[in-house]
């Protein structure tokens, strides 16, 4: 695997070391974008596609620069025009189809969609996104893409003989749509499959699915892969086989009881830690999430770390999700300068690399 972070170091990054700090994806939306949608999708309401397009534009520009004032390394438009990460991509893809919202937990509602037919690429996915977001940033983006093993698992498979073969001709429209993305300039793709960390025992599936995604995607580019929390001593070492760059990994939310899993064989990837709980209406002080930066150091040498909150962040209130980016942005770049001052040493646990 290349070495791809170097390429997202600010210029004017004075640190010699060089933690990464980026977010996973979705960020609390304006409440204003709430309202335009509900007005776009209201017959009597003098209120348009053009108009909603207007109000999802604004909101792109307005949380774009709001990471960037965080001090983001990578920004992410936070998913503005993104209603939820199976159902968006559903509407894009033919074959799809959707009989109405199902209950997925509490008071909230999934609309779940229906695989009917055969899988077919139909439309640009996330390009206009991207286009639009880098169009505005001074900072490099990065687009997360829900993968196909969550696409095809949190469906009804109407249509293929199992979700193993949905997974894999899902896989193949992904590839299309990142090498549409990478046509278009994108550097940093985040493939995210929540599903992986609840049906632990695929992960040969999820590896095959990433084996078609990334076929001939140049080495430049950085691919990611995002599991959310789960039992990971049922997916590792395995997942060091997948031909990703980083895996990003929610263990703040678990108090890091999990982090010795990824000690024995070595981590040889890099890793994007969760170092903010995103389930966690409450802003982390500076020094605790130096603290949690620090068991990143347990697993990985500085150069192999990026750090980010534990997942998406849209259920925080906003305030909350903006302080959580600051003060994770500020504690980054507290432990570089302590690593460039020789007063934090990286303690990774020399085990033995994974066999080949």
């Amino acid at each position: 695997m290349s070495d791809t972070k170097a390429q997202f170091r600010p210029d004017d990054h004075d640190a010699e070391h060089f933690i990464m700090t980026t977010v996973v994806g979705s960020y609390p939306k304006p409440k204003w974008l709430n309202r335009a949608r509900e007005l776009a999708a209201d017959d009597e309401a003098a209120f348009d596609d053009g108009d909603l397009q207007e109000a999802s534009d604004d909101a792109a520009r307005l949380i774009t620069r709001e990471h960037e004032r965080a001090g983001l390394d990578v920004v992410v438009d936070g998913e503005m025009r993104r209603n939820e990460m199976v159902e968006y991509f559903a509407h894009r893809i033919e074959g799809y189809e959707f009989n109405g919202p199902v209950k997925v937990w509490g008071h909230n509602y999934f609309d779940k969609p229906s695989v009917v037919d055969e899988v077919e690429y139909d439309e640009q996915w996330l390009v206009e996104e991207y286009e639009f977001t880098a169009s505005i940033a001074e900072r490099p983006v990065k687009v997360p893409i829900t993968g196909p093993y969550t696409l095809a698992n949190w469906s009804f498979n109407e249509a293929y003989q199992d979700d193993e073969a949905l997974t894999y001709d899902l896989a193949d429209l992904v590839n299309e749509e990142i090498e549409k993305l990478v046509d278009a300039g994108a550097r940093y793709i985040q493939i995210d499959e929540p599903a992986l960390a609840t049906t632990p025992d695929d992960h040969a599936i999820v590896g095959q699915a990433l084996e078609r995604i990334v076929a001939d995607v140049p080495d430049d580019v950085r691919i990611g892969l995002h599991v959310c929390y789960g039992d990971y001593s049922r997916i590792y070492p395995e997942i060091l086989e997948f031909p990703v760059d980083e895996f990003d990994l929610e263990l703040a939310n678990g108090d890091y009881d999990q982090l010795d899993v990824f000690k024995d064989p070595a981590f040889t990837a890099d890793l994007a830690l969760g170092v903010t709980d995103a389930h966690v209406a409450d802003v982390e002080s500076v020094a605790q999430i130096e603290r949690n930066i620090e068991k990143g150091l347990e697993v990985v040498l500085p150069e192999q770390l990026v750090v980010s909150p534990d997942c998406g962040v849209k259920l925080l209130p906003r305030d909350v999700a903006y302080g959580k980016l600051e003060n994770m942005v500020t504690a980054a770049r507290n432990v570089e300068r302590k690593l460039d001052a020789g007063e934090l040493d990286a303690v990774v646990q020399q085990a033995s690399p994974a066999d080949d």
